[in-house]
């Protein structure tokens, strides 16, 4: 016995021994790195001097200092950069839905710029910008070794002014220009419309008007439809939707589940991760939903998306989303300035990061390209005949009046979808996908 806790102190004392022993290292190991911190901050002191005193040209001090802390934040990654004044109180504007420029969502890829998506209805998206152009030039200079914020400095410019950027597009042979009209962009958060008996909830973005917006539209469909029981389904539109607000993206996705985690949040300290879950009510009441989702789908918009597919609440149609799964804050700087610094990634229900991944849809749905002298010759269409057209021919008399105009209304949804498939066919699969369902539903009752 005595041997037993003699050899247990002995390896205690060994244990302290051996503490002590690394204890040493390590703060030695600490003091240098914190002295080699100290010692490149002198170095930058020293540059900044010399710069003042010995460039060619006199320099901005202030101008010099920004760009030194915007180039320390935009090394980190795409998403983080410093914000003068300006740029903060332009961000400040664009989260309530009005602001001056183009109309597009760009991020930065190998040195160009890339749009993640053009917003419905502004000059970007009149001129034929699509999701996935890379923009080389703008009025005739490279963008190529500017940060993303120079390069959106450089599109930026009064209301009413012409701007040419240079497009490189991923089908097109060549590098084409785009004359674009600045405007000022007023952001429509969701329009609301019903196809048939499907209501097409269109999010653009995320910002304070979304969910606002998204409940008033959709209450004003289903009353102009006769109530719920007349709509076969909802079409979630994200496509395009470059992200927005992060809470505005919970209350969609909370709109149409009742229960459940909505996105988790984690940053680099396990204690800074963060919980979203949803609360009883469904604006749906469980009516059949689909969610479309392509390239330009990104940030906010996979939220939503990755949440109601993991629930299995609604299915996911489209092509694959951008990718964007990273949770930036915005910190307000002295001077009025903010920074803007990716603090946390987010994760769907299940636990999956999309991070640079995106969400994959269900069902995969290319949106297919119009040539430009697609449009038919009307010569060229073949003409149309049926029995009814001969003349002659004999009346149906198996059918009341009531049974042949049901028949003819029928006919004119089929000819109402067909033409929808012509101008977004996207779109018309998903609503086809709620009348399978609606039929399904009919038949099981």
């Amino acid at each position: 016995m005595k041997k037993f806790v003699m050899a247990a102190v002995g390896g205690t004392l060994a244990g302290i021994v051996a503490t002590t022993q690394l204890a040493g290292p390590l703060l030695a190991q600490e003091e240098r790195a914190s002295g080699n911190v100290y010692e490149q901050l002198d170095l930058f002191g020293d540059i900044f001097e010399r710069i003042r005193a010995q460039y060619v040209e006199d320099v901005d001090e202030g101008e010099l200092i920004e760009a030194a802390i915007n180039g320390m934040l935009t090394s980190l990654d795409p998403h983080s950069s410093y914000l003068s004044p300006d740029d903060a109180a332009d961000m400040r504007v664009q989260t309530r839905g009005e602001f001056g420029g183009l109309g597009i969502e760009v991020t930065q890829e190998e040195g160009f710029i890339k749009v993640v998506s053009p917003i419905d209805d502004t000059p970007a998206d009149a001129a034929g910008i699509e999701a996935g152009d890379f923009i080389t030039h703008v009025d005739g200079e490279s963008v190529l070794g500017l940060t993303l914020d120079e390069a959106v400095e450089m599109m930026r410019g009064p209301v009413g002014s012409e701007i040419i950027i240079t497009v490189v597009r991923e089908d097109q042979p060549e590098p084409f220009d785009v004359s674009i009209i600045r405007d000022t962009i007023t952001l429509t958060a969701v329009r609301t419309r019903t196809e048939g008996e499907t209501v097409v909830l269109r999010v653009t973005t995320f910002n304070d008007q979304t969910t606002p917006n998204l409940e008033e539209g959709l209450a004003e469909e289903i009353e102009a439809a006769g109530g719920l029981d007349n709509v076969n389904g909802i079409v979630l539109d994200l496509r395009n939707n470059p992200g927005g607000l992060l809470t505005q993206a919970i209350r969609v996705s909370d709109a149409f589940l009742e229960k459940g985690e909505i996105v988790s949040t984690r940053g680099r300290n396990v204690e800074d991760g963060e919980r979203y879950n949803a609360t009883p009510g469904d604006l749906a009441d469980g009516k059949p939903l689909v969610v479309l989702i392509n390239g330009g789908s990104a940030s906010a918009s996979e939220i939503v998306a990755g949440a109601l597919q993991d629930h299995r609440r609604a299915i996911v149609v489209g092509t694959k989303s951008f990718g964007k799964g990273s949770v930036q804050t915005v910190m307000p700087l002295r001077g009025d300035g903010a920074m803007r610094l990716t603090t946390a990634r987010y994760y769907t229900p299940s636990g999956r990061s999309i991070q640079a991944l995106g969400v994959s849809p269900d069902i995969v749905v290319e949106q297919p390209r119009r040539a430009p002298n697609e449009e038919e010759d009307e010569n060229t269409t073949p003409n149309s005949r049926s029995e009814a057209d001969l003349r002659g021919s004999l009346d149906n008399d198996s059918l009341s009046e009531d049974e042949i105009k049901q028949i003819e209304e029928d006919r004119a949804k089929a000819e109402a979808a067909a033409a929808l498939r012509e101008e977004d066919y996207q779109l018309a699969y998903a609503i086809d996908i709620l009348k399978g369902l609606s039929a399904l539903g009919s038949q099981s009752e």
